[in-house]
């Protein structure tokens, strides 16, 4: 929709695991060294987890677009299944024939086909994605076929794939034969902050255009505060950012806009995103005044939000624009706006009880927001119908 506004050659932030978009982070390109040293070492398993989203199947995809050629890849995506239903996926993906054949006939089936490839110089690989929805018994079975081999080699390498909850399934006692031939380990963390800048970067110029658009410094905070730094939601939002971006038609990626957008896509409720605080507030080590210095901000940010909703109302209603659900939008913004109140009187209360020094920094933070006692600002219908 907006690829030609911003002259790019396709859209930059796709959720699909393309590895043409593959970013190295220090961490992504730390497991790609390390599951390429595990396939040339024909490492019987590799374990690779990571956080949902985090970008496990795109290193995967680059992986397999990379292998050798005398590798073959079975990959399996569905795990809630049986030991033999995995054992068919698994057969199947080889090209072997699956139907009305029982768990002992696949086994034996796989078998003879591991030989049969160990005899044309071809290694064989399984890769199981989403594992750890694997149940007891099927991770068993994957350790029987591992089982196979040579006197020097085994007969096929098995990666393991999964969310940080594989590593505590592994660790069950019953599965220690198991975690006892894992090769090697590799987990995937979220990118860093200065990390997540770069991927960005990265992305847009991959889709053709790095400068389509002026990130503000503070944009990148907003941003990363959101996501952690988990990939795919850094796509999620900025994806959102550029169509905002477009219907607006800018190319100025401020704050304000990031975080509108950021703040309405994000599923977490009640999440403000960091706002600048006074450094003696940061270095004073009163903890509870930091607390309440963050729910401030929180506060700031719901204020500033509805604010901007009320001038939005009343500029359609000077333009005589009407909607359906009109004055309950605005009674319902009017009493959030009170409660907002209430907190700001509460807040400055304990400040007040709290600090000299603290409570007139509260009130410097407070005229940032939004004065209430000024006629303009007084009540929403004065405001919209005045």
């Amino acid at each position: 929709m907006y690829e030609k506004f911003f002259n790019f050659d396709c859209k930059p932030f796709d959720l699909v695991p393309n590895p043409r978009f593959l970013f190295l982070s220090q961490s992504h390109r730390k497991a790609i060294n390390y599951m390429r040293y595990g396939i040339q070492e024909r490492a019987g398993f590799i374990l690779f987890t990571g956080e949902v989203g985090s970008g496990k199947t795109t290193i995967l995809r680059d992986l397999i677009h990379n292998i050798d050629p005398d590798m073959l890849v079975s990959m399996v995506f569905n795990t809630r299944v049986d030991a033999q239903q995995l054992l068919g996926m698994i057969n199947e993906d080889f090209g072997l024939d699956v139907d009305g054949r029982d768990k002992r006939t696949l086994l034996r089936d796989l078998n003879d086909f591991l030989i049969e490839q160990h005899a044309n110089n071809m290694r064989p690989i399984i890769i199981i994605d989403e594992a750890q929805n694997l149940c007891s018994e099927a991770l068993e079975e994957i350790r029987l076929i591992s089982n196979l081999e040579t006197e020097n080699h085994k007969l096929v390498q098995i990666i393991l794939v999964g969310q940080p909850e594989l590593r505590a399934l592994i660790n069950n006692p019953a599965l220690r034969q198991l975690r006892q031939r894992i090769g090697v380990n590799c987990h995937l963390n979220p990118l860093t902050r200065e990390e997540t800048e770069a991927y960005v970067f990265h992305r847009l110029e991959v889709a053709g255009n790095r400068d389509a658009v002026s990130f503000h410094d503070e944009a990148f905070d907003v941003i990363y505060f959101y996501s952690k730094g988990i990939p795919r939601l850094v796509n999620v939002f900025c994806d959102f950012i550029l169509l905002a971006a477009y219907v607006e038609e800018t190319r100025d990626m401020t704050r304000e806009l990031v975080e509108d957008v950021v703040g309405d896509v994000a599923w977490k409720e009640n999440v403000a995103a960091p706002q600048e605080t006074n450094h003696s507030i940061e270095t004073s080590g009163n903890s509870v005044a930091g607390e309440v210095f963050r729910k401030l901000s929180l506060i700031e940010n719901n204020i500033l939000k509805i604010s901007r909703a009320t001038d939005d109302l009343s500029a359609m209603h000077k333009k005589g624009q009407t909607f359906s659900g009109m004055f309950q939008e605005m009674e319902k913004q009017g009493r959030q706006l009170e409660q907002l109140q209430e907190c700001m009187n509460r807040i400055e209360k304990i400040l007040a009880d709290d600090a000299e020094d603290v409570s007139q920094i509260a009130a410097e933070q407070k005229s940032k927001v939004v004065n209430f006692k000024q006629p303009e600002k007084q009540g929403l219908f004065s405001r919209i119908f005045g």
